[in-house]
């Protein structure tokens, strides 16, 4: 089964790397078993829709990496993934926001940080004694 399982994903991947590449043009930089396959999913394109020819070609793609990866006899089927509608929310993730801290407490301490001016006036004095005593 891990055998089935590779090759769908394998051939799931395959087919969807080899599509792109054809809607870019880019068929004659492909394999051969690959222009092959997608040649076979032209054909049952104009047969049937195309998500059916597409699972269709994807089932042939399987059986042949199945055989290929040392898989004995037919290969087993291996449940589609499922199709569920997925919810458009954009490129947005929600976040929580952080709980309120206390006021007055900052840090696992519990002490009140310095203002910003006290720390600006001690340096000026330091400054000024420096450049005093200096002289």
């Amino acid at each position: 089964m891990l055998i089935a399982r590779r090759a769908d994903t394998r051939a799931r991947a395959d087919f969807a790397t080899w599509k792109m590449l054809a809607k870019l043009n880019g068929t004659s930089s492909l394999s051969g078993d690959a222009q092959n396959f997608l040649a076979t999913y032209k054909k049952l394109l104009e047969q049937m829709p195309e998500v059916e020819a597409s699972e269709a070609t994807i089932r042939l793609m399987y059986k042949s990496y199945y055989a290929e990866m040392g898989g004995a006899g037919t290969p087993p089927e291996v449940p589609a993934p499922s199709r569920e509608p997925v919810a458009d929310r954009g490129n947005v993730t929600a976040f929580r926001r952080l709980p309120a801290k206390k006021a007055g407490v900052a840090g696992p301490s519990g002490k009140r940080p310095l203002p910003v001016a006290l720390i600006f006036a001690c340096l000026v004095v330091v400054y000024v004694g420096i450049r005093y005593f200096w002289r």
